[in-house]
């Protein structure tokens, strides 16, 4: 399983690959113990195409133990980043789970519902998110992020899946009672902080199908969402169809695939927001250690 991450090694920052959730093999120190050429970056990494993901394979496949020890971190040694921390768009989708719109009351939609996050919402997966002292009502949503590694514009759903680079965790952090009151999602869901994100982009070909993943939501480790992305209204290949025949998709978007029922504001008998030292968890099968 290849699990790309961007990782702070003694106030430097760097890139590698995950391994048994307790080692980080450094892609750059690789490269230079065995004598060969990568991006100083992620994203540039990613700017290379599909491509590069065969180059790093068989760059660990033909390193020489010694050049992978001398290359190997260990993950309690290193803070994770996020992955992307600069993309071009984040692109979101609204009532994308049958059993969300279910315990709001709400109508399935003909189309996806499409909303945006500004960059600098993100956040790598150990940061706190930051609530601003006017915002009482903090909820969560558990998501499957897709990460675009080929441009597009209308594409087919059939050719969906040539696009796509990898998937990755989201938390779609919400302000409920500015979401609602202003009537759409942009400032309720725009803050600072409210995109964490990681800590890993699972690379596409690593996944069967990412329309099948278990994803949950534990706060203070209680289970709070527990469902499938099998339970999406539109599939991955889908949302990326109808979302390019809006806008041209980049190498580097994101795209926030929905949530599943379970979040606070439609808990009852009670909401349940969080509060200041939750701890959130959003876990995706085989995109998330």
């Amino acid at each position: 399983m290849l699990r790309l991450i961007r990782f702070l090694h003694f106030n430097v920052k760097s890139y590698g690959v995950l391994i048994d959730d307790e080692k980080i093999i450094s892609l750059p120190a690789l490269s230079s113990a065995a004598k060969y050429s990568l991006p100083s970056g992620l994203q540039g990494l990613m700017s290379l195409g599909f491509e590069d993901i065969r180059t790093v394979e068989q760059s660990m496949q033909n390193s020489t133990e010694a050049e992978r020890r001398e290359a190997t971190i260990r993950r309690d040694d290193v803070t994770l980043l996020a992955p992307v921390p600069s993309s071009p768009k984040i692109i979101c989708i609204g009532l994308n789970y049958w059993d969300h719109a279910e315990e709001q009351g709400a109508s399935i939609p003909d189309e996806p519902i499409i909303f945006m996050k500004p960059r600098t919402a993100i956040v790598g997966p150990d940061e706190p998110i930051i609530r601003p002292g006017f915002v009482k009502q903090l909820d969560y949503e558990a998501e499957l992020a897709i990460v675009i590694g080929r441009r597009g514009r209308r594409i087919p759903v059939s050719a969906a899946e040539k696009h796509i680079y990898g998937y990755m965790a989201f938390n779609d952090v919400s302000a409920r009672e500015i979401q609602f009151k202003d009537g759409q999602w942009t400032r309720g869901k725009s803050f600072d902080t409210f995109a964490p994100i990681g800590p890993c982009i699972t690379t596409a070909i690593q996944i069967e199908n990412p329309n099948d993943l278990y994803i949950c939501t534990r706060v203070n480790g209680e289970l709070r969402q527990n469902s499938s992305t099998k339970n999406m209204v539109f599939n991955v290949y889908e949302i990326v169809h109808h979302l390019s025949l809006v806008m041209t998709l980049e190498p580097g978007d994101i795209i926030a695939t929905g949530t599943p029922a379970g979040v606070a504001v439609f808990m009852k008998p009670k909401q349940r927001f969080l509060s200041a030292g939750d701890v959130v968890e959003v876990e995706i099968e085989k995109s998330e250690p």
